[in-house]
């Protein structure tokens, strides 16, 4: 499998970039110790922040941008981390999942990289990230029947269609617990500065608290 950025997003958007960690690791309910650190960060973010320093942060103006080049309204439509710190601010919380998604929310809000964690099983050919056309929809994970409304924005395709983009992902790829192989996607919209240590904290956090865990591939793609 290999990734790409099509040519239009780079035409649209020239300063993206993409970071990839490919990793194979044991998919399981978060240990206590993660849990606790997990909700150690998200209480320090919150209790550090308002909703006006959101912008400011790293990498959040940078997605709202593209998302307007590409043609989708970066108010209606925020990137995960945006939405994260959102939440976070607000004392609404955010859900622990599983180890691997714990270890994705927490890099993405401490970053501000919107963070893509999608099982490479469920991966048809090649991914490319393109300028999803209009009318593009798919399940949403945590959206039951709702089909998300994926048009305009940055979103991954394979060959058996759309499954991911720096807003919402996909039912079809979402990490199940069992032994997986996985990619995480940092969306760079900023170029790669500063891109290679969030990839290594991840590393290190998926070393960790993951059993069975061992790096397939680290890249940045531009």
């Amino acid at each position: 499998m290999q990734i790409k950025i099509s040519d239009e997003v780079k035409n649209l958007v020239p300063s993206c970039v993409l970071g990839v960690v490919r990793y194979k690791a044991l998919i399981e309910k978060s240990s206590k110790e993660l849990t606790e650190y997990f909700d150690g960060i998200m209480d320090g973010i919150g209790s550090k922040y308002i909703t006006k320093d959101i912008a400011e942060k790293p990498h959040i103006r940078p997605t709202r941008a593209a998302y307007k080049a590409l043609g989708k309204d970066p108010h209606s439509y925020r990137g995960a981390a945006e939405q994260m710190l959102r939440r976070v601010i607000l004392k609404k919380g955010l859900y622990h999942v599983n180890n691997a998604v714990d270890i994705n929310n927490i890099i993405s809000v401490t970053s501000g990289y919107s963070i893509g964690s999608y099982d490479v099983s469920a991966i048809v050919g090649d991914a490319v990230l393109c300028r999803a056309p209009e009318g593009t929809h798919y399940k949403g994970i945590g959206k039951d029947d709702y089909e998300y409304n994926v048009e305009f924005l940055p979103a991954f395709f394979d060959d058996a269609g759309c499954f991911g983009n720096p807003s919402s992902d996909s039912q079809r790829t979402m990490l199940k617990n069992g032994v997986r192989e996985v990619i995480f996607v940092f969306y760079a919209f900023d170029g790669k500065d500063g891109l290679e240590y969030w990839m290594n904290e991840t590393e290190r956090l998926l070393s960790e608290y993951c059993a069975d865990y061992e790096t397939i591939e680290k890249i940045i793609i531009e």
